[in-house]
């Protein structure tokens, strides 16, 4: 009988350790980290399981007294966290009971490059998986200066951009995004990392050309404006300039033929004219840029109630959406399968889809502190938990726990100088861009580059996920 009674135990115990086969993922490519920006290290548990009552460690791999943020004990015990991570660490607390155990590194440095492990164990079960983190450097915002006129009435306009990790790519473009070819390239690399310049000659006084610097995910672009006020205006300049040095040349020629005695004084001054006439000659006008607006590809956007989240109100008009602070209960379980509505996430799509050429709309987001917007394919999946990226059709930027997050494959955190009160969001559909903008600061926020569309986008805003207890609405802007 005590026979039988331990292999009942055995088999026991074997079918609890069966029951709990969780595995921890994260990426399989490197994270890139960004000098002196946030960067979030994935760890989660697949599938899916509450990580509250569990114990999660991150450490280096390649570094000796290397813990990076212990939690154990349902609280942060970082006693022994080595010194360089004090205070620039941190879980996502409400994210744990979704098996969530993702790192968030602040101000990262060159020193945090390297291999990270995340350490996770409950008391019949652990596992772990390991991040690499490289650091990447961001250049400097691309630089236009007008180098000078040839014969032909031409206009030479350089752009330079540098201080990159890796050699990013320079592009000019015109007012239509038809990319132009470099007459001049110039690409070097020193301590501070790559420097790129391309020049380009312009005929079209009267134009608009954007000089576009990338990088895999990063993408800067200034743009100037030329008009034939300001090419004469420029031409004026420099042949007054070529006027003065000429009669500056002539006057040290003068005072050299008179005073003998000086020749050599003023044959040394006429050398130093000369070449401050050269100065001249080659100095670089600085044009202002002009920050770039989409309004002239805006299109109207109203809300599509049938869409929309049981939990959520659309106004008559289609312009507004709010959280109604209470779950449907008229649908029954098979017809909230069968529907298009979202059932998790707070979300709602517009009525009308676009396959084609350019688009913009703008969302008045004031007030409200958990949102996402921009566009989703059309056939993506409205059920369930997922994560908003482009591998599941989703283009967005979000507002959450009181940050701001570009929803890419890797998650990437937005450092904002200020709080967009309006987000414009512009697609080029055939471009394969998707750019989000703050219309009152007149910034640039993210950009989603290099993408391949292949069916409608829909214009998407949501509040969060399964409630939202802010009451500020979404407004779909149509007043500019």
């Amino acid at each position: 009988m005590k026979i039988i009674y331990m292999t009942l135990l055995i088999i026991c115990g074997i079918t609890d350790s069966r029951s709990e086969q969780y595995n921890v993922v994260g990426p399989t490519d490197p994270v890139l980290a960004v000098a002196g920006e946030d960067v979030i290290l994935p760890c989660y548990i697949k599938p899916n399981s509450s990580a509250v009552d569990m114990r999660v460690e991150w450490f280096r791999l390649d570094l000796q007294d290397s813990v990076v943020h212990l939690y154990q004990e349902h609280k942060d015990t970082n006693t022994y966290q080595s010194q360089s991570y004090r205070g620039r660490t941190q879980l996502f607390k409400q994210e744990l009971q979704r098996g969530n155990t993702s790192l968030k590194l602040s101000t990262v440095q060159l020193s945090d490059e390297g291999l990270y492990k995340c350490f996770i164990q409950s008391e019949s079960w652990h596992d772990d998986i390991t991040v690499n983190v490289t650091f990447e450097a961001v250049g400097s915002p691309p630089l236009i200066t007008i180098d000078g006129f040839d014969h032909s009435g031409g206009v030479h306009l350089q752009c330079e951009s540098k201080g990159w990790s890796l050699e990013p790519e320079l592009v000019w473009l015109d007012r239509e995004g038809v990319t132009l070819k470099s007459e001049a390239t110039d690409t070097h690399r020193d301590t501070d990392g790559f420097r790129v310049k391309h020049t380009i000659t312009v005929y079209n006084s009267d134009s608009k050309y954007h000089c576009r610097v990338k990088l895999r995910h990063h993408m800067l672009e200034t743009e100037i404006i030329t008009s034939s006020k300001m090419l004469n205006s420029l031409r004026l300049f420099v042949i007054w300039t070529s006027v003065a040095v000429v009669f500056s040349v002539i006057a040290v020629i003068l005072i050299a033929a008179l005073i003998h005695k000086h020749r050599d004084l003023n044959r040394e001054k006429m050398k130093n004219q000369e070449e401050h006439s050269r100065l001249l000659q080659r100095q670089k006008i600085i044009v202002p840029y002009v920050f770039t607006l989409f309004r002239k590809h805006a299109v109207t956007v109203t809300l599509n109630p049938d869409s929309a989240h049981p939990r959520l109100t659309v106004s008559d008009d289609g312009k507004q959406v709010r959280d109604g602070n209470t779950r449907s209960t008229e649908v029954n379980d098979r017809e909230k399968e069968q529907s298009d509505t979202f059932d998790e996430y707070l979300a709602v799509l517009g009525k009308e889809g676009f396959s084609s050429g350019c688009f913009y709309f703008e969302v008045q987001v004031t007030g409200q502190t958990d949102w996402f917007l921009g566009v989703i394919r059309e056939s993506i999946n409205r059920k369930g938990f997922y994560y908003l990226n482009p591998e599941n059709g989703y283009w967005t930027v979000q507002m959450r726990y009181g940050e701001y997050w570009a929803c890419d494959s890797q998650h990437d955190s937005l450092s904002l100088s200020v709080e967009p009160q309006r987000v414009g969001v512009f697609v080029d559909y055939e471009g394969g861009l998707v750019s989000f903008y703050d219309v009152e600061d007149r910034s640039h926020i993210y950009s989603f580059t290099g993408q391949s569309f292949t069916e409608k986008l829909y214009p998407v805003v949501g509040l969060g996920y399964y409630q939202n207890v802010n009451s500020a609405p979404l407004i779909i802007c149509n007043d500019f």
